[in-house]
């Protein structure tokens, strides 16, 4: 019997990230992960994107957007079609802006209906919190269509009392008792735990957590920023992180 269909699944919409990023996470991820899978990005511009690269387009969410309202804060839950472009098997999801350090084997392989990263424990404020992270999810493909369902049947009160999709679709996936987070130090945030602490990282480079899988970029800072250790207000001063160069390569 053939071994399940594995996908890595990105998207890219805009002009915020060039094809670059796709074709760099294509690469990182054929560096980092063992056999055969098929790797896909949802995008409105497949120009620039390399071959071995599936394009297909994202599916239409018909958000009902209020004047200066942007969609991009759900286009995520698209992923969640009933039939994803005819796409069966397994998915793991990338945000495009992630950097692989260390083998993606144990995605494919971790026990859990769905898995996506505990958010970071900056953000908690009173006892547990159950949000998940949406840079890195695991799931089966048309497996949580109910999801994307309920979004579309009542999108102006979940855009009312949800900030974003991950925090959304964390809570919907906890009620029905299917959330589960990949194990710690898997996949580390750039900004929480990769740079030295205060007056240390005026004299020592951001680096990899030992045991990190994925560094995660999110807020201000992307790779490139990272590299050329440009500076910004929550950040603070930062030495350019001369380990992106030796990942974020095609």
């Amino acid at each position: 019997m053939p071994a399940p269909q594995r996908h890595v699944l990105c998207m890219k919409w805009g002009t915020k990230y060039g094809p670059e990023y796709v074709n760099r996470l294509y690469a990182m991820v054929r560096r980092h992960l063992s056999g055969e899978f098929n790797f896909v990005c949802l995008t409105d511009d497949g120009t620039g994107i390399r071959p071995e690269v599936q394009c297909l387009p994202i599916p239409p969410l018909n958000l009902h957007l209020k004047p200066g309202q942007r969609d991009g804060a759900w286009k995520k839950l698209t992923t969640f079609e009933a039939d994803l472009h005819g796409l069966r098997g397994t998915a793991l999801f990338l945000d495009v802006d992630v950097v692989v350090v260390g083998s993606l084997d144990a995605f494919f392989e971790q026990p859990g209906e769905f898995l996506i990263i505990h958010d970071y424990p900056r953000f908690w404020r009173f006892g547990q919190r159950i949000t998940g992270n949406s840079s890195v999810y695991r799931f089966k493909l048309g497996a949580h269509a109910d999801v994307l369902a309920y979004f579309r049947e009542h999108m102006d009160e979940v855009q009312a009392n949800y900030r974003n999709e991950q925090t959304f679709l964390s809570k919907f996936l906890h009620r029905q008792g299917k959330l589960s987070y990949w194990p710690e130090g898997w996949c580390p945030s750039f900004k929480y735990h990769g740079i030295p602490a205060w007056p240390a990282n005026y004299w020592r480079e951001p680096f990899v957590p030992a045991g990190a899988r994925i560094m995660i970029f999110h807020g201000e800072c992307n790779p490139p920023d990272a590299l050329a250790g440009r500076r910004n207000k929550r950040m603070g001063f930062i030495k350019p992180a001369s380990w992106v160069a030796r990942h974020w390569r095609e």
